[in-house]
């Protein structure tokens, strides 16, 4: 049965995850919430859509009602911005560049990349770590260049794009709820 097999599956990949540095990024998080840090986060495809899902929760459902709050920003559903530097420079730019605009030393920058070699999250991360900021970088795979380019890795050790998306995004999960329920 299909859905019993990825079940399994899926939960054999969350049993790869580092718990311990998800707690990391919990407190990774909080630092910055607490100095008023930018979080920037960004991915391509599905995970864009994880990282704009993230963002979401932690402005509205980690955010609203309290008197901390995070100031967290999706470079990948800036879409005019995308496209803008897409079409008029080159794609491998498209969350480089605004991270020049608005990214200080101190700020989080994470990438989320289920293969971690896409050029323009290569690039975004490159540039953040010059910048002076803590990068961190959700992958998947064996991690590509992103896994071992930024200062927190959170790896999923699975070759299934799902389900390393389905477990990036309760990594996200775990983050942000931490915040929600825990009233942190």
């Amino acid at each position: 049965m299909f859905p019993g097999n990825y079940k399994s599956d899926l939960l054999r990949a969350l049993d790869t995850l580092d718990l311990a540095r998800v707690e990391e990024l919990i407190g990774v998080f909080a630092k910055a919430r607490d100095e008023g840090r930018r979080i920037f986060v960004f991915g391509n495809g599905g995970s864009a859509a994880s990282a704009n899902h993230f963002a979401c929760d932690i402005v509205k459902g980690a955010s609203y009602g309290r008197d901390k709050r995070f100031r967290i920003m999706a470079l990948s559903e800036q879409i005019p911005t995308m496209t803008a530097y897409a079409n008029d420079v080159g794609y491998d730019v498209v969350f480089e560049e605004p991270l020049k605009n608005f990214a200080n030393p101190g700020d989080v920058v994470m990438a989320i990349s289920a293969g971690g070699n896409s050029e323009n999250v290569i690039r975004a991360i490159a540039y953040a770590n010059a910048a002076g900021c803590y990068t961190v970088g959700l992958s998947g795979k064996d991690g590509g260049r992103l896994r071992p380019a930024v200062d927190l890795s959170i790896h999923v050790d699975a070759q299934h794009m799902g389900r390393i998306e389905d477990a990036h995004m309760i990594v996200c999960h775990m983050v942000c709820y931490h915040f929600m329920d825990n009233a942190a």
